[in-house]
């Protein structure tokens, strides 16, 4: 049986936290126009206190961001600017997932106005999913790797340092668009807090990227793949709002999964 079903979960708690705060105003105070990461966190944080919500959160290369006391879960939490960058994320060297080290792991998503002039700001609309929403894979394990045999002289450190970019369910889902919306996996969720708001499910490709190689001569990513074990397997989730809240339903949204390809590596820009 799932874990979620055999242990109290706190995540309608912490959604009916944030969505109250957004609904009563409560701004993103920003100390200074260089703080680009830990604003909409602390937001976030001062939200399970005022709720009495009992979390610790980690240091600055943590993950997930805030662990709960009482139930095994965590929440990692994204700040999009709007405009901007919002198609996509930086994952900082850590593939998103379902859960980790037993507890499940939940997305939070918030968009704020990246113009603002003002220390004070609001959120704009805001989605909390499960993460097996953004990868079904929680066996994963990233590791960096490093040979030192570089260079002209053979003693140059080169580093494999992997970094990941997934996409953000406002780029998966149409429906989320200036409102609060809270994704799980199917039949996980009952609680009259909360209404239906849509249901869809992700299919997982029939073939996962097992290796690549890098030709430093030629400049070129050369990747492999292995049938995937579980492809065609279907995730069913379910989309919510809190009780008596009126918006669009929520859809995956159509061609969401290209072929595979080489990309360059731009450095986009935006929060991480």
């Amino acid at each position: 049986m799932p874990q979620w079903l055999t242990v109290p979960h706190q995540v309608v708690d912490v959604f009916l936290s944030v969505d109250t705060a957004i609904t009563r105003g409560e701004l993103i105070h920003r100390d200074s126009s260089r703080d680009k990461e830990f604003h909409f966190q602390d937001w976030f944080g001062a939200r399970l206190a005022s709720a009495g919500i009992l979390f610790d959160q980690g240091g600055r290369n943590s993950y997930p961001d805030f662990t709960l006391v009482n139930s095994p879960e965590g929440f990692e939490v994204k700040g999009l600017g709007y405009p901007g960058r919002e198609a996509d994320y930086d994952c900082n060297s850590q593939v998103p997932v379902g859960t980790h080290n037993g507890r499940d792991v939940y997305y939070v998503f918030g968009r704020y106005p990246s113009n603002a002039i003002e220390p004070e700001y609001p959120v704009i609309d805001l989605v909390v999913c499960h993460g097996s929403l953004l990868n079904a894979d929680s066996d994963y394990v990233h590791l960096n790797k490093s040979i030192r045999a570089f260079g002209t002289y053979g003693d140059i450190l080169l580093r494999d340092r992997k970094m990941y970019v997934a996409p953000t369910p406002f780029a998966l889902l149409e429906g989320t668009t200036g409102q609060r919306t809270l994704i799980l996996p199917a039949g996980t969720a009952s609680d009259d807090r909360l209404t239906p708001a849509g249901e869809f499910e992700r299919v997982e490709v029939n073939e996962l990227l097992a290796t690549y190689t890098f030709d430093l001569t030629q400049n070129d990513l050369i990747p492999g793949f292995m049938p995937n074990p579980n492809g065609g397997m279907q995730h069913l989730f379910e989309a919510f709002r809190i009780r008596n809240t009126e918006g669009p339903q929520v859809n995956l949204r159509a061609a969401i999964a290209p072929a595979p390809s080489i990309e360059p590596d731009i450095e986009p820009e935006g929060d991480i």
